[in-house]
């Protein structure tokens, strides 16, 4: 008996974002820099942005020699112009985009009777208008093809409510309920929107907490797997978020915060008592 053998093309890898072009903004440093290393490790080709583009050229040069293309944009997301250049800019340079991560982002640590006017709208500027306007600016060309990843940078404050952080517990809150908007308005156009919420991970903007002992075992003490954040905690879930694998998740908020926002505190395990 003859039979032709069938000759089957092997499966593309799962989470491979080969011939994919990620724009991720607020670059310069911190989990940006992270989330563009993990997406072009899976392949993707990137477009990284700052306030200042010279603060971009050396992680730029790191990332090309992974043998990814880069590209270097000026990007001040409280700046409509600004995001409308960049927007433009970006499109020019690859034709398409992808995968959008919007993780440009600021704090002011102060407690609540101490906010200024101008520190609420440097925050709130920042956060969480400034992530609407870049999606709305990227996702009109992603419309336009029918295909698109956007994932908002949130944080466990997204869920969560802590002393001496207002400004930035609201603009985190809003970013998740912003997400949940997006995702109904443009998945019929096979767009998803997705927010990806750290815990605590150290950054340029809280290492001063990181300084004092006590306040780092009092948030190992609350965290179940008993640790902060570190490198590479969060590269799973933000290239998940990026790839084909989560094509039918949108809306939602994915926190990666080692289990601190089921609100975990140290317990004292009461002892049995005996019988007489």
């Amino acid at each position: 008996m003859n039979a032709e053998a069938t000759i089957q093309t092997p499966a593309k890898p799962m989470f491979d974002l080969t011939g994919r072009v990620a724009l991720v903004t607020g670059t310069s440093r911190g989990l940006g820099q992270g989330f563009a290393r993990a997406l072009a490790r899976q392949g993707a080709d990137l477009i990284l942005t700052s306030r200042k583009r010279q603060d971009l050229v050396p992680f730029q040069q790191e990332l090309i020699a992974l043998g990814r293309k880069a590209v270097a944009l000026e990007l001040d997301v409280r700046d409509e112009a600004s995001i409308t250049r960049m927007a433009g800019q970006a499109q020019a340079a690859f034709g398409v985009i992808d995968i959008l991560v919007n993780n440009a982002g600021c704090n002011v640590r102060k407690p609540a009777l101490d906010i200024t006017w101008q520190d609420w709208n440097q925050v709130l500027d920042t956060n969480l208008r400034g992530s609407f306007f870049v999606a709305q600016a990227i996702a009109r060309q992603m419309i336009a093809r029918g295909y698109g990843r956007i994932i908002n940078i949130g944080s466990v404050t997204s869920v969560c409510g802590y002393a001496g952080l207002a400004p930035y517990t609201a603009s985190r809150g809003g970013i998740r309920q912003l997400t949940m908007s997006l995702a109904d308005d443009w998945g019929r156009h096979g767009v998803t929107v997705n927010c990806l919420a750290p815990g605590w991970f150290k950054t340029d903007q809280n290492k001063v907490l990181y300084d004092d002992p006590e306040w780092v075992e009092y948030l190992r003490d609350r965290i179940p797997l008993k640790r902060p954040g570190g490198p590479g905690d969060l590269d799973g879930a933000v290239v998940f978020l990026a790839s084909e694998e989560s094509r039918y998740i949108t809306g939602q908020t994915l926190l990666v915060d080692g289990g601190i926002s089921t609100g975990a505190m140290r317990a004292t395990v009461a002892q049995p008592r005996k019988r007489s």
